[in-house]
């Protein structure tokens, strides 16, 4: 297969990059480098089936040879991007959703778009379902990545209508792992970077809100299970079930880090969703489920935010 990824200089698109190469298929990387980085990629540049474009996915893309498939990955996906950038987020998550599409269909190949959990919004629904349509602002602070998402998952299910694209849908939840930037803004390497330096976990509200952390390998399988499958119609949560408090993960950080830090508790942000928890009978059933313990995960990762802090002091 070749398979376009738009995105692919991301934290988890590189990993999806990753798996597809190692598998023995050829990759073309376009990535615009907004948030991507280059460093994320640095062990395949020199791939002989891996190719980079440096390219914008809000403008329009083709491709020259056969394509397979286009994995639509590109948007920055953090919360501190949902201020810094929420136009060029909703940009690339309708324009550059469409731009995805069409490409699919100029080489009717099979397309995957990245969506996420945050069609949800605060759910009123627990554990979420593929069925559950959510309970989301579309005036808050996280509108912008939460409402493109959604259209853009209603535009590939057009394309999938209108022009019989086989187009398919993963409902992301909360991903951690290596190559996510320190200053990512999301809880993970927030509360990592914090132990790290022995200084206050940072937990808002009271920390009771939950999370269900999937590890970024098992996320990125998750994504080749569902460009694989023979037949899919309806979106598939990808992510894990166990699902931990605020408090409680801060905790772990702190005992697995060995870190002096205490908790510091401060207000709970605007539409912050209160709980997070996928139901993942539709993914168990294209024989995908985490395998990564939760444990094994965040040592890993704590490790690698421990060797890149470490870089940066040399």
């Amino acid at each position: 297969m070749t398979v376009v990824v738009t995105g692919a200089a991301g934290f988890l698109p590189s990993h999806v990059v990753d798996l597809i190469l190692d598998r023995g298929d050829s990759v073309i990387g376009i990535d615009n480098l907004v948030t991507g980085r280059l460093a994320n990629l640095a062990h395949v540049a020199h791939h002989p089936r891996f190719t980079f474009i440096n390219h914008d996915a809000t403008q329009p893309l083709t491709v020259d040879g056969h394509v397979d498939a286009v994995l639509h990955m590109a948007s920055p996906a953090s919360p501190k991007d949902f201020d810094r950038l929420p136009f060029e987020i909703m940009a690339v998550n309708s324009i550059g959703t469409a731009n995805a599409l069409n490409l699919a269909l100029s080489h009717n190949a099979r397309f995957v778009l990245a969506s996420t959990s945050e069609v949800y919004g605060d759910p009123l629904v627990h554990p979420q379902p593929e069925s559950y349509r959510g309970n989301v602002s579309t005036t808050g602070p996280r509108s912008p990545y939460d409402e493109s998402k959604r259209f853009a998952e209603t535009l590939a299910f057009m394309f999938r209508r209108q022009h019989g694209l086989d187009a398919r849908v993963v409902r992301t939840f909360n991903t951690y792992g290596p190559r996510m930037r320190l200053d990512d803004g999301r809880v993970v390497p927030n509360f990592i970077g914090q132990a790290l330096a022995n200084i206050p976990l940072t937990v808002y509200g009271d920390g009771s809100q939950t999370r269900s952390l999937c590890y970024v390998a098992d996320q990125a399988a998750g994504y080749v299970a569902v460009l694989d499958a023979d037949h899919l119609d309806a979106p598939v949560n990808i992510g894990n079930d166990h699902e931990l408090s605020m408090k409680e993960l801060a905790n772990e950080v702190i005992q697995l880090t060995g870190s002096s830090s205490s908790i510091e508790f401060k207000p709970l942000p605007t539409d912050d969703p209160t709980q997070r928890n996928p139901e993942l009978t539709r993914a168990k059933s294209l024989g995908w489920q985490p395998t990564t313990s939760f444990r094994d995960g965040i040592g890993t990762t704590i490790e690698y935010f421990r060797a890149e802090l470490a870089k940066q002091c040399t």
